[in-house]
């Protein structure tokens, strides 16, 4: 998997908290949740991690990307004994969803996705695929590549081109710039919903910001009536405001922090 973004690691009081996985969309990379700090902080009673995807960031490529290739990574870098609920933002959230099938042997207590998009055309899926057998584009300054950075990750308007996160997303070489995430990863392909919900074994939350273009509520609630609209947010709802996207984990679980100190890994 490569470096993983371990933010924190904390135990509640009788050592029951679950592991809390939150996991980056297509193109992004873990330090899009650094900002959940202060509120993981306070609240969050156990471990919480947030890693670069295979293919992103830091972490090491896959020779083929597939949802369970991905998902496979995943499951290396959480405790198979303890509970563990997943926090995922479009493909991240796609990601929850296959650990949620309990293939991977993690015990998923709760998957929360958001953003995630639905409805492929086949227009879609042929650009997506193209994409994917591109090669490397290469920039001759880092501006450059910060740009074309927060275009592909949806993060253009949110973060600016120095902000920390960005850094994250791209490689500096021979001086010249590229985007840390692998072309290859655009391939991965469409979902299949709803024999991912069918399949879970532990409760599914399924949300999507009120100006996300890339799912409707009524694709949404197609799949699960129970499904959450965030009001006045967009695809990037974790970025545009950590504490109402934070409160879908309080329809997972109570969150209570430890009373002892937390420790970091």
């Amino acid at each position: 998997m490569g470096d993983v973004r371990l933010i924190q690691d904390g135990v509640d009081a009788d050592g029951g908290a679950p592991t809390l996985l939150l996991v980056h969309g297509l193109g992004a990379t873990g330090a899009v949740w650094d900002r959940w700090r202060p509120y993981l902080d306070e609240h969050w009673a156990g471990r919480w991690l947030a890693p670069d995807l295979p293919g992103h960031g830091a972490a090491k490529p896959l020779p083929r990307y597939t949802f369970g290739a991905m998902a496979a990574s995943l499951a290396d870098l959480v405790d198979r004994d303890r509970p563990v609920v997943v926090l995922g933002h479009s493909l991240g959230g796609v990601l929850g969803l296959v650990l949620a099938s309990g293939w991977f042997g993690v015990r998923v207590r709760t998957a929360i996705g958001f953003g995630i998009k639905v409805h492929w055309t086949a227009d879609e899926l042929a650009k997506a695929g193209a994409l994917a057998r591109r090669p490397v584009t290469w920039f001759d300054s880092r501006e450059a590549s910060a740009e074309r950075y927060l275009r592909v990750s949806g993060l253009a308007g949110l973060l600016p081109p120095d902000d920390p996160a960005v850094s994250t997303g791209i490689v500096a070489q021979d001086g010249r710039w590229r985007l840390a995430m692998e072309p290859a990863t655009f391939g991965v392909g469409e979902p299949d919903l709803p024999g991912l919900l069918a399949a879970a074994r532990g409760r599914v939350l399924l949300a999507r910001g009120e100006h996300d273009p890339m799912v409707t509520t009524d694709q949404l609630t197609h799949l699960s009536p129970s499904a959450v609209t965030l009001p006045g947010l967009g695809h990037n709802a974790h970025v545009e405001n950590p504490s109402v996207v934070s409160e879908l984990l309080t329809r997972a679980l109570p969150l209570a922090r430890a009373t002892g100190p937390a420790g970091r890994s």
